[in-house]
């Protein structure tokens, strides 16, 4: 084992034991420019065989899903905050237009011109912004998930992402509360539905990879709010990005998962958010929860060894 193979910047193909490995392939995701389609759910779910997770708002703004599980890889979120986006005019405080339309019963007095009764004054409502953000797995550089499975259901692609294979997994659920995103999950369901019990996650379509294609999500994006390529690539684009908007007043636009750094040695799928991680369910400062087993269990073996010695000291006294 590396000195550094569970912390710390590192290319994580050639670390799992790939000769000559391509590119680190991954997402940026610019939740700028998302609009909230869904389309990379469907396709997500298309392509995959995912079964449905429900019809039903959640009383969360448009919201039917809630978060990612283990059918559900790809899960946008809807956030409504009273504020503004930069310098942005929503609309929402401009005087709305009379149309001159017929109303019902009887007006009291007549509305101010260029207003309707009973909007009240204009400068009154609160401003509004939407947030939307499609969340995936990070396959992380350095990914808890992987480090605690007991078959080796979970394995590092040459690609750099990290993958389930559905026909090993025993769906003991060590990985589930390994992960800091709370991302993989074991799949429910009722009888016959595919994969109930088995861990379930993003797997960066490593079927579509192999065969030279987009993941289906990035492939469906209508405004490329999802973007793949190599994640060396996508970080310096994630940075102009980020750049580009504080030069038009987004000052609030930051980067998430890009930082090689950070606790989980940068992510394979990363941010930009126009609001804190927090405002997105995410961490704001995640860490892979196996960093420190190496100590552990150096730690467990020195007990483990000292309390051997004692009782051979123990045993040794009583015979004398």
């Amino acid at each position: 084992m590396a000195r550094n193979s569970l912390f710390g910047p590192l290319d994580p193909a050639p670390e799992s034991g790939y000769a000559d490995p391509p590119k680190r392939k991954g997402f940026f995701t610019d939740t700028s420019v998302c609009i909230g389609c869904k389309a990379c759910e469907v396709a997500c779910k298309e392509w995959n065989e995912i079964p449905d997770d429900g019809f039903n708002l959640l009383g969360m703004s448009y919201d039917n899903t809630g978060a990612l599980g283990g059918s559900t890889w790809r899960h946008v979120a809807f956030i409504e905050q009273p504020r503004a986006l930069g310098g942005q005019d929503s609309g929402m405080r401009r005087s709305p237009v009379a149309l001159g339309m017929p109303s019902i019963g009887a007006a009291s007095a007549s509305p101010p011109a260029g207003a309707v009764e009973g909007d009240g004054d204009p400068q009154d409502r609160p401003d509004f912004r939407w947030l939307m953000s499609s969340d995936v797995c990070k396959h992380c550089t350095h990914a808890a998930c992987l480090d605690v499975c007991p078959t080796g259901s979970l394995f590092r692609t040459e690609f750099g992402s990290v993958v389930v294979q559905d026909d090993i997994c025993n769906g003991c659920g060590y990985c589930v509360p390994a992960c800091p995103f709370g991302v993989i999950e074991r799949r429910t369901g009722p009888e016959k539905t595919k994969n109930v019990g088995i861990a379930q996650k993003c797997t960066l379509c490593y079927d579509r990879l192999g065969a030279g294609l987009t993941p289906a999500c990035a492939q469906a994006c209508p405004t490329e709010s999802i973007q793949f390529g190599d994640v060396e690539e996508l970080r310096e684009r994630a940075q102009q990005r980020v750049e580009a908007l504080h030069a038009r007043g987004v000052t609030e636009a930051r980067l998430y998962g890009e930082d090689p750094d950070d606790g989980i040695g940068g992510a394979g799928a990363m941010f930009l958010l126009l609001d804190e991680p927090e405002v997105y369910g995410l961490p704001p400062d995640p860490v892979v929860t196996t960093k420190d087993l190496p100590q552990m269990f150096n730690r467990a073996s020195a007990a483990a060894v000292a309390l051997l010695a004692g009782a051979v000291v123990s045993f040794l006294g009583r015979r004398r």
